[in-house]
């Protein structure tokens, strides 16, 4: 929860600018400071190129977000430019107590107004990419590019040493394109399944009415001392006179329950498919980062430039999915997890 309000005050930050910004440098001095922080870390620390990052093979490397959220990538007869319309910047919901109850009973006011487009550079863009997006948008946006710029198949497709047949219906581009949609039905079908008859988490904007009436004193609530006696609540309280959690979205959360997370249910079996299909191990050529305005693509010149593979870009986008909802202040980051290397080398 630490974790999410710091993610809300830093939304306007450029992922290339955390490690200057005085905003995220606030944020992983906080967060160094929690008792117990799961997220990344690099010699027991966070640090810039772990803030706010997941954990899985390749997610440190590289650019914030993927390069199959980057790069141009040809849908059909169109060529496509990944610029994604975005919504105003600087401004937030729900940061009053009036406006918070009013939603709480379903009677949000405002609305969302798009800016203009960019490539995803911050946390208001990528919370923006995942309020707008379709369902498993981003791993058929994946697909589409390693398939037009030859990402070799994995070791294990039966057609790869065959002479004379090449996969289509079967191992190959029809089979995978429509495995993609097949399972991110069956995968919401399991996440909402956990979320109403299993898990029933609370959603973090909630969560920050909670927070708010035990430090203003309204409530006792058994909130852990961490969180409560943050930099990060104090602020929250600094910049909007409450100790509610800013929202990006003037109807704050969707109504049902946060755990697991549906972008991230249906990004994890995408995932899964597309690491069946192609080889992990390649690496992307030429990677590109945005301009910190959004408005161009750079060429990333990171002294890891030479290790982002297909297998870690595919973890990345992953977990920009479920951690977009986080920038907009919809969900906890938890709902997908990668299947494992031996499952894979079987061929599967």
């Amino acid at each position: 929860m630490v974790e999410n309000y710091w993610m809300a005050l830093a939304r306007e930050v450029p992922f290339s600018k955390y490690d200057s910004d005085p905003t995220a440098l606030m944020a992983i001095t906080d967060l160094n400071k929690l008792s117990d922080f799961t997220g990344p870390k690099v010699n027991g620390q966070v640090a810039p190129h772990t803030l706010f990052r997941g954990t899985t093979p390749g997610e440190l490397i590289g650019p914030y977000i993927s390069q199959f959220l980057l790069r141009p990538v040809g849908f059909g007869p169109l060529n496509l430019a990944q610029k994604y319309n975005t919504f105003d910047s600087g401004v937030d919901y729900l940061t009053d107590v009036t406006s918070f109850r009013a939603c709480q009973n379903g009677n949000p006011s405002g609305s969302n107004h798009i800016s203009g487009t960019s490539y995803i550079k911050n946390g208001r863009n990528l919370g923006t990419y995942v309020k707008l997006d379709t369902v498993g948008q981003a791993n058929f946006i994946a697909a589409l590019w390693m398939l037009a710029n030859k990402v070799p198949l994995n070791q294990g497709n039966p057609y790869l040493t065959s002479s004379n047949q090449a996969g289509s219906l079967t191992f190959g581009n029809q089979h995978i394109l429509t495995l993609l949609n097949e399972v991110s039905i069956v995968a919401l079908r399991a996440c909402f399944y956990q979320k109403w008859f299993v898990h029933r988490h609370v959603r973090p904007e909630e969560y920050g009415g909670l927070v708010h009436n035990v430090v203003t004193g309204a409530a006792n609530y058994p909130l852990h001392g961490d969180l409560v006696n943050s930099q990060a609540v104090k602020a929250v309280f600094s910049k909007y006179g409450t100790y509610l959690l800013p929202a990006a979205y003037p109807e704050g959360c969707p109504q049902h329950p946060s755990y697991p997370e549906a972008h991230g249910s249906v990004a994890g079996a995408g995932v899964t498919v597309l690491k069946a299909f192609f080889d992990e191990s390649f690496v992307i050529p030429n990677p590109m980062v945005a301009a910190d305005d959004g408005q161009s693509l750079l060429p990333y010149t990171g002294s890891d430039a030479g290790e982002i593979t297909v297998g870690g870009e595919l973890n990345k986008v992953a977990n920009n999915c479920r951690f977009g909802p986080r920038y907009g202040r919809r969900a906890l980051a938890v709902g997908w997890v990668p299947v494992s290397a031996a499952w894979r080398s079987r061929g599967h």
